[in-house]
């Protein structure tokens, strides 16, 4: 289990063994301090916050409340250590209701790869690319929970020959990506400027976006991902508020050109972390997310500035993570480079995409200020046909 130490104060949703009914936590150490129950004994006044066993009704409270919960729990822990009970004994289960999924593509070194793999003769990044954060959406009901079995998706994809087959997916792929949990929402036609993002923006997880490179390669032009990759996305079961990494803000690499004004930004919503991508146990890649090119409170203003409205549990993904230098590919399409320079595994195996029964870890880091890092979680999904 992740050890979040005792500043970080995660939330998750989990179950007690003999039980259904889920209960919200909180992550201390390697235990989970169930608020539920904690706070209905002691009538706390934001008992009813977490009486559905849910991060929703939190999500909708807004920042002053956020604050104010997270102020409480971190003054009271002592207290609290009554309703602590180890992670490793319950289920950690879907913390919020997903409300609407939206995937970015803001790694400059990713989206440069993928250019050249798929667009050979091509400019490696689109005309649009440095000028807006560009994305898709997703399907908010394929959003799983860490350990959900990922089951092989099939597809249509085009031969070397030439000829349209149908069938499982041989290239599935794994992407890993930091994703971002809207709790306030906003209001039809009503753009979120990047300065209102921390109002918005209740915290981070842990994503993988599982991809079917081959069905991809086939569909995406010219509307751009569809089966490929809505079959399943994998996040992390805690949800780590945007509070914790302050310490973690950095400037994000300079953009040029500069973008249009509602893209610009003062405030630096960089994020120094760090994405470690394990397959089967060997660490494949770690992945710089500071080398993102556009931050995510550019994202969020950029899904917004047509008026498209906020709700509550939304939740988009930075787009894999991926760094300028040698194992830091945040996807086997790069690590492996479509399959021509396959990886190495400790077991002496090697992947060009993943295979059946193959089980891929991301876990993630933020480095504060002074250089200490704190754990954000991990997310993990095993592959079956």
């Amino acid at each position: 289990m992740t050890d979040f130490g005792r500043t970080t104060l995660p939330y998750c949703s989990f179950v007690r063994p003999g039980e259904a009914r889920a209960r919200v936590g909180v992550g201390v150490g390697t235990d989970v301090v169930d608020l539920t129950a904690a706070l209905a004994t002691r009538g706390h006044a934001y008992a009813g916050l977490f009486a559905a066993g849910s991060l929703d009704p939190l999500l909708t409270a807004g920042p002053r409340t956020w604050h104010e919960v997270r102020t409480y729990v971190a003054a009271n822990l002592g207290a609290l250590a009554e309703h602590q009970v180890p992670a490793s004994g319950v289920e950690l289960v879907l913390p919020f209701e997903v409300a609407d999924y939206v995937d970015f593509y803001a790694s400059e070194h990713h989206a440069s790869n993928v250019g050249r793999l798929f667009r050979p003769d091509g400019d490696a990044l689109t005309p649009n690319w440095k000028h807006l954060p560009i994305g898709y959406h997703g399907r908010a009901g394929t959003v799983v929970v860490s350990g959900t079995p990922i089951r092989r998706p099939s597809g249509q994809m085009r031969e070397r020959d030439g000829t349209i087959a149908f069938g499982p997916t041989a290239k599935l792929d794994l992407e890993a990506e930091i994703g971002f949990v809207v709790g306030a929402g906003s209001s039809l036609g009503e753009p979120v400027p990047v300065e209102s993002f921390d109002q918005h923006v209740f915290g981070v997880c842990v994503v993988n976006d599982w991809s079917a490179r081959d069905v991809q390669a086939w569909e995406y032009v010219p509307l751009g991902p569809f089966l490929g990759k809505s079959f399943a996305t994998s996040v992390s079961p805690w949800v780590v508020p945007l509070a914790a990494l302050a310490g973690a803000r950095i400037d994000p690499p300079r953009r040029d050109p500069d973008p249009v004004a509602y893209l610009q930004d003062d405030e630096p919503w960089g994020l120094d972390l760090e994405l470690e991508i394990a397959v089967n146990g060997t660490v494949v890649s770690r992945a710089p997310y500071s080398e993102m090119y556009w931050t995510p409170a550019q994202m969020l203003a950029h899904l917004t500035v047509n008026g498209a409205a906020l709700r509550p549990g939304d939740l988009f993904a930075s787009g894999t993570v991926s760094g300028p230098g040698p194992g830091q590919q945040g996807s086997l399409l790069e690590l492996s480079w479509n399959g021509s320079r396959p990886v190495t595994l400790d077991d002496g195996s090697t992947r060009a995409f993943l295979l059946d029964g193959d089980r891929v870890t991301i876990a993630a880091t933020a480095r504060l200020a002074g250089g200490r890092r704190i754990a954000l979680g991990q997310v993990e999904g095993q592959v079956t046909s």
